[in-house]
């Protein structure tokens, strides 16, 4: 198809959604998953916030489990969480999804490079949670052009920037969620599973 300089489908959002998805073996279920955004177009406006799965496998909230969401935006972690993160490979077979809790958010910040070899962190914090995440030996960054075919909703093309780290961390106050970072396939290509992912941006296809 013909490449146009100006894509006819109407962009549902924009921004970045770095992840670190952790498992104990690589065969094994997810044993923590960490989702950031910030946006800065929706239909719901701007926002930040961190999606965070300490047992991703109970559908349980808190108190009893610290499966949680710290947003500035309510109704945009929901639209995302609804509409997209639940479609997510990692997400959708993770019980925890469904019944986390929804916190206010007090302060977010960032820190380190994206350079190649340098570590990127990530702060999010409500009144009793601070999840930290951490990428380190960053490797070089490429381009995504996912067409609605291999995209989670295939409803929408998704466009992005990535870079990959063979190893990251998540805490929440201090504690580190269990599991590591292992390889995956994205798209046919060895990926991981500690990734940034700037410029994201989901448009419907027409």
């Amino acid at each position: 198809m013909t490449r146009i300089p100006i894509h006819p489908g109407a962009v549902d959002w924009t921004g970045e959604n770095p992840g670190i998805y952790l498992k104990e073996t690589e065969d094994g279920p997810w044993t923590g998953l960490m989702c950031f955004f910030r946006i800065m177009v929706s239909p719901h406006g701007r926002g930040h916030g961190v999606v965070l799965l300490d047992q991703p496998n109970v559908a349980k909230g808190l108190p009893e489990v610290e499966n949680f969401c710290i947003s500035d935006n309510e109704p945009l972690a929901r639209y995302l969480v609804d509409g997209y993160f639940a479609k997510f490979a990692s997400f959708k077979v993770s019980p925890g999804l469904g019944a986390m809790t929804y916190l206010p958010l007090t302060g977010v910040s960032r820190s380190g490079e994206t350079s190649p070899g340098s570590s990127y962190v990530e702060t999010v914090a409500s009144a009793d949670y601070e999840v930290v995440s951490t990428w380190n030996d960053l490797g070089e960054a490429f381009a995504v052009e996912l067409p609605k075919a291999n995209t989670a909703t295939g409803r929408h093309e998704m466009f992005s920037l990535f870079i990959e780290a063979p190893d990251a961390s998540v805490t929440v106050n201090g504690r580190p969620l269990t599991g590591k970072v292992f390889p995956r396939d994205f798209n046919g290509r060895t990926s991981s599973c500690a990734f940034l992912a700037f410029s994201e941006s989901w448009v419907l296809a027409v």
